[in-house]
């Protein structure tokens, strides 16, 4: 039954669609969650909330049917299952054929490269053979990675050695004979960059201003915007991530990340067809969020400004560090802060390391709006387990 209310269906219930659901109802839309378990972040606010797997596709197109558009917050959906939504005629943005040019690495790399994108050099591997050749026609240090499924640092290892090809193919494939890896050569980066994209359904683009990153375990901990580096290097990193997204022929938002190397080459790493960590602070430093961008890509709205709100705006993310309930017990402490932002994403549990809020702050520089993000983002704390 086509929806009388615009309605956004969105696939996965984290974090990321809590946010895109609170820029839908902004919007005056209607959100719909299709998520494995109950009570997921975003299930807990959105209109409708379906338990189940994509994999069900009865399920699947019941859900499609009911919403204007289907939209995604992770790449970890499986091609074949996002085709029985466009098959049954409903709107699925990014496309199927997008998000298969991503998820899996070595093809997105293939992608960028027959697109004149510049990353680091890689090649597909069968065996701990074909790994080792890799290391001795680049070198080590290498790095070797799952094709799919990986995130966060979860899927990759850094070889430094041929001895240590064998253990680092056992820690990304846990015996799986099936798990398909590629090898990627070690960049010497001085900085990491990242890009918001959104590009519309008519192929209009809306591209923020580059944004500096700084990951703790592999996990992005700190933005800064606009990023401290030349004007030469920030224009090619804003070329390559609008490049690339084209390549793919992307409709949404996707988040770009890019490293820049001492002698100031721009290599384009990864980019994922979602809303991304690196744009968080896009919720109150920019005049349109990435949530609300990305909404408006996938109906088929015009696209928001992108512009900053302030001369310099940070994020810091607020990482779990330890076993404990997801509620704040500092809120006093947190809240004392005239100047920060607080979002905590409502998961009922706390990990080292898990994603648990951030912080956003505006101020004239962006080393003041850092320094403002970091404080309320240390004060932090969750009530013990139990």
């Amino acid at each position: 039954m086509k929806p009388t209310i615009p309605t956004i269906g969105i696939l996965g219930g984290g974090q990321l669609a809590r946010m895109t659901a609170y820029a839908a109802f902004q919007l005056g839309l209607r959100v719909h969650i299709m998520e494995r378990f109950a009570g997921s972040p975003a299930g807990q606010i959105a209109h409708r909330e379906v338990i189940g797997d994509p994999s069900d596709h009865e399920l699947l197109l019941q859900f499609a049917s009911e919403c204007t558009a289907v939209t995604l917050e992770s790449e970890f959906i499986n091609e074949e299952h996002l085709v029985q939504i466009e098959r049954a005629g409903y709107p699925l943005f990014p496309t199927a054929a997008s998000v298969a040019k991503i998820q899996d690495k070595l093809v997105q790399k293939r992608t960028l490269r027959e697109a004149g994108v510049p990353s680091a050099l890689f090649a597909g591997v069968a065996d701990h053979d074909e790994a080792r050749r890799f290391g001795d026609q680049h070198g080590y240090p290498f790095v070797l990675k799952s094709r799919r499924n990986g995130y966060d640092g979860y899927g990759n290892a850094t070889i430094r050695s041929a001895d240590e090809i064998a253990a680092g193919w056992e820690k990304i494939t846990r015996g799986d004979a099936g798990a398909e890896l590629y090898c990627e050569a070690f960049v010497n980066f001085t900085t990491e960059l990242a890009v918001m994209v959104t590009r519309g359904r008519d192929g209009e683009t809306a591209i923020y201003p580059l944004a500096e990153t700084v990951q703790h375990n592999h996990i992005c901990h700190y933005v800064t915007l606009p990023a401290q580096v030349d004007a030469a290097a920030a224009a090619t990193a804003i070329d390559y991530a609008r490049r690339g997204v084209e390549a793919i022929g992307g409709v949404g938002i996707f988040g770009v990340e890019l490293f820049l190397t001492g002698d100031g080459e721009v290599l384009l790493n990864e980019i994922a067809p979602r809303p991304h960590n690196s744009g968080h602070y896009s919720i109150e430093g920019a005049v349109t969020s990435q949530f609300e961008n990305h909404l408006r890509a996938v109906m088929g709205w015009p696209l928001g400004s992108t512009n900053l709100r302030a001369p310099g705006v940070a994020m810091a993310n607020i990482l779990g560090r330890g076993d404990g309930a997801g509620a704040v017990a500092s809120y006093p402490a947190v809240l004392s802060s005239e100047d920060a932002h607080l979002h905590i994403y409502g998961k009922l549990e706390s990990r080292k390391g898990r994603k648990m809020g951030h912080v956003t702050a505006l101020a004239a520089t962006p080393e003041e709006a850092l320094a403002i993000a970091a404080r309320v983002e240390s004060a932090v704390d969750f009530s013990p387990a139990g």
